[in-house]
């Protein structure tokens, strides 16, 4: 299999994240590939027309995209469990959208400073997008403690520690831990996983 990739990339590295977790990192091919929205470049457009990363060209050159579906592919593949069963599914699903969901909003504020030319750059529209983040933040700290914390590895978990960690990567100012005490504990012990050391992504 072939995963084409960036490693920069919060999606990418939930990816990666999942498979040394469940042990198939050595199973995938990892294919470096650029692009903006304004240009994917060397993004693989055959294999997702919507020209993100990552995504994921099977043996039989099936393609795969989008984080959420290729984890969901390896966690089944493993047999892993990540997303639990049945009712116990929708929760764990419901905590990586907000983790994915802060993602988006962390990306567009990258871009609304990169891609866009500064004199039509849109500070109300920034801010804006961190108000989600804002907001999901302390839902994670109000709401969501009891299922990071869980013993057992989920899909949640990975896909937060992800976003937590994009934050402290492309927006450090924003002090993201301030006012959450459980959150900041959290993530502190998650990203000492191997996993987590293994994935860090390099500045710039």
């Amino acid at each position: 299999m072939k995963l084409f990739s960036s490693p920069t990339s919060p999606y990418v590295r939930k990816v990666l994240v999942l498979l040394r977790e469940t042990g198939q990192l050595d199973d995938v091919e990892l294919l470096p590939v650029a692009g903006t929205p304004l240009d994917p470049d060397t993004i693989p457009r055959d294999l997702n027309p919507l020209g993100k990363i990552p995504a994921l060209a099977l043996d039989g050159g099936q393609p795969l995209y989008d984080s959420r579906v290729i984890c969901r592919y390896f966690d089944t593949r493993a047999n892993a469990g990540l997303y639990g069963s049945g009712d116990a599914t929708w929760p764990l699903q419901t905590l990586e959208a907000t983790a994915d969901g802060i993602l988006d909003a962390a990306i567009l504020m990258v871009y609304e400073a990169r891609v866009r030319p500064a004199d039509k750059q849109f500070a109300d529209w920034t801010e804006g997008q961190w108000r989600k983040i804002d907001t999901a933040l302390n839902a994670l700290e109000a709401s969501w403690m009891d299922t990071l914390s869980a013993d057992t590895l989920n899909i949640g978990q990975i896909a937060t520690g992800c976003a937590l960690a994009y934050l402290d990567l492309r927006h450090a100012d924003r002090n993201w831990r301030e006012g959450r005490p459980a959150l900041t504990d959290w993530e502190a012990g998650f990203a000492k996983r191997d996993s987590m050391v293994a994935t860090v992504p390099p500045a710039g």
